[in-house]
């Protein structure tokens, strides 16, 4: 979309749904997605229920969508801390948009070029690097679907003039003049003070927004060829740390952070990247770990090891389970301290410490291994295979 005049061709013939909040911006939004596009479009409105005003805006987008013909959806949410709140509902709100999406459909929300210079302020001033600096993206990808904001290089007066042209109504968040959240601060005090020194501010901080962007690409394409040309990553998504070390340190960093992503993983700090850093030259027979919120980094084997605590461990299809637990007196056992057991096509039994070892099974994964029992007689391991006897 280059202005507000003209139909954008890249939502011809989608699946629309709007992020309606009910403010101006996404109210010209909906006015003029309605205007070319209302057979594909429904709108979602997300009730954060933080302002005792919010009932009432639910009502406002629900009346005025039913008084359109568009179909409406509310979403109640629930902000449990109250640390960071905006970012804590900024993801609540992004999860629940990304569960409403169905196949092929393309969530449109209103951020414009003044949004995006705001973006590029609060990053900087974090001290992000380029991917942050990158700001917000035109079009990724987002669950079922797309996430596109369409007026991302239009200016917020544009947007005013579009509303009072038209005659449109809409509703003020009272927490937009709050300027103890940072995002607000920057709108109502730094960037009109700046802008008395630097013309055309806004547009100027969306240029450096979209240079960075494609500087994270060029980043991005750098990984892949660097991780495809070396076979870094197995099957299993694991990275040989014996040819990772081979590139220079900013070079590993690039790797790990595009991995990283790929897996959606949060970017890990400068700090937690130094250890991750570490981790990699961490003396042979240890097994060194990172983490960060619910994600964590372990080295085993000239391998590291990428694992989402968040998600518990999924009960794995296992054929040795599928064919013995619907038999007669079937339990599952874990590993004891010192047990020893018989393979197969064995004389003896062994330490299962050094069956383990041996099979590459990785420390941190050995006590949760189901040992499968019939009669109170190991008959298979998970990981290992049948057994034909256990001490």
């Amino acid at each position: 979309m280059d202005d507000l005049k003209t139909k954008d061709i890249f939502l011809k013939d989608k699946n629309i749904v709007l992020g309606l909040s009910g403010g101006i911006d996404s109210i010209v939004l909906l006015h003029y997605l309605h205007q070319y596009y209302a057979p594909n479009l429904r709108a979602v409105h997300c009730n954060h229920h933080l302002s005792k005003y919010s009932d009432k805006w639910s009502d406002f987008c629900k009346n005025l969508c039913s008084t359109l013909n568009i179909p409406y959806t509310n979403i109640d949410l629930s902000i449990e801390s109250e640390s960071n709140i905006e970012e804590n509902a900024r993801k609540k709100r992004y999860h629940s948009l990304s569960c409403s999406l169905e196949e092929n459909e393309v969530l449109c929300t209103a951020h414009h070029q003044n949004d995006q210079a705001e973006t590029l302020l609060l990053q900087l001033f974090r001290g992000s690097g380029v991917a942050g600096l990158a700001s917000m993206p035109k079009i990724k990808p987002l669950g079922k679907g797309l996430h596109y904001r369409p007026m991302l290089h239009i200016e917020k007066a544009q947007i005013i003039n579009y509303a009072k042209e038209y005659k449109l109504q809409w509703i003020e968040d009272d927490s937009n003049k709050n300027t103890d959240f940072r995002r607000n601060y920057l709108r109502l005090n730094t960037i009109p003070n700046l802008s008395k020194i630097y013309k055309n501010l806004a547009k100027t901080l969306s240029r450096s927004a979209k240079h960075q962007s494609e500087a994270l690409k060029l980043t991005r394409e750098l990984a892949d060829i660097d991780i495809s040309s070396n076979n870094l990553i197995n099957d299993s998504g694991r990275i040989n740390t014996n040819t990772l070390i081979q590139f220079e340190t900013h070079r590993i960093k690039n790797i790990l952070r595009h991995h990283l992503t790929l897996l959606k993983f949060l970017a890990p700090s400068d700090l937690v990247m130094r250890q991750i850093i570490d981790l990699l030259h961490a003396k042979q027979d240890a097994t060194p770990l990172v983490q960060w919120a619910e994600f964590e980094i372990r080295r085993f084997q000239d391998e590291l090891y990428f694992i989402n605590t968040y998600h518990q461990r999924e009960a794995a299809i296992c054929p040795w389970y599928e064919k013995l637990n619907k038999l007669p007196n079937f339990s599952i056992h874990y590993r004891q301290e010192g047990q020893r057991i018989k393979l197969p096509g064995k004389n003896h039994s062994q330490s299962l410490k050094k069956i383990l070892q041996e099979a590459g099974i990785p420390p941190w994964e050995r006590n949760s291994l189901r040992m499968y029992y019939i009669d109170d007689k190991l008959c298979a391991m998970e990981g290992i295979g049948e057994m034909t006897d256990s001490e």
